[in-house]
């Protein structure tokens, strides 16, 4: 039977938080399966082609971090990491190899339901279509396909690395970009631990863009691990 609803697999062994995540997707009008383990996961994954994996890094047959490695060697499919590991390096780690987004036990559902709205709403041949790649936010207005980012109708000046984070933090929007990333992506492999580079760039897109670092309504830090262009963009005009 065909069905034109999003898919998500869930990959947990614990059967209250599969049922839980269930509950809660089908209301959204998603399609769910179900893995109590890793493999399984990783079978499921690529047999079934979900639209977005919701993986947990403690499974009892393997760790999570190696089917997520599993996945990101035969599939681009979205993974959202759950789990009650929130160590810092524990995020950086599945960030930095292949998990697009990272939530820790417990977290808040309806914080959840719209992180995996976000990341399949933006996944997909949509990023590379430069008409879809019009974010706007109040009087922001960052156009990738023209390469040109107005406030209030005035032009933004940005120098050509400030263009460069920023383009790939809209590319991401919604999800954390990690530091290791845009430092690889933006400056070279040799400048990956060079964060303070990233961290004056930031400041200064942050003054130009009209951003609060004490209340952010565009550019969130997710400590230690990266930054967050927030999702919800006003809708296009």
């Amino acid at each position: 039977m065909t069905t034109d609803r999003q898919r998500v697999l869930i990959v947990d062994d614990e059967p209250q938080i599969r049922r839980f995540l269930r509950i809660s997707l089908v209301s959204q009008g998603f399609e769910v399966l179900e893995a109590a383990t890793g493999a399984e996961g990783v079978s499921r994954a690529l047999d079934e082609a979900p639209d977005l994996v919701l993986l947990d890094l403690g499974l009892p047959d393997m760790d999570g971090q190696t089917v997520l490695d599993s996945l990101r060697s035969r599939s681009s499919v979205p993974v959202i990491v759950v789990s009650v590991r929130g160590h810092e390096a524990e995020k950086v780690r599945a960030l930095d190899t292949g998990a697009n987004d990272y939530v820790t036990k417990p977290f808040g559902i309806q914080e959840l339901l719209a992180r995996v709205r976000s990341l399949l709403r933006h996944h997909g041949g949509a990023r590379d279509d430069p008409a879809a790649l019009r974010y706007r936010r109040a009087g922001l207005v960052i156009d990738l396909g023209a390469r040109r980012v107005s406030l209030d109708d005035e032009p933004v000046h940005l120098t050509p690395k400030e263009y460069a984070v920023l383009e790939r933090l809209v590319r991401h929007a919604g999800r954390v970009v990690t530091q290791t990333q845009l430092l690889r992506e933006v400056w070279g492999p040799t400048h990956a631990h060079d964060t303070h580079y990233l961290r004056i760039v930031v400041s200064k897109l942050r003054h130009k863009l009209g951003d609060d670092p004490q209340a952010p309504y565009l550019l969130q830090t997710e400590a230690g691990i990266g930054y967050r262009l927030l999702a919800e963009p006003d809708p296009p005009a």
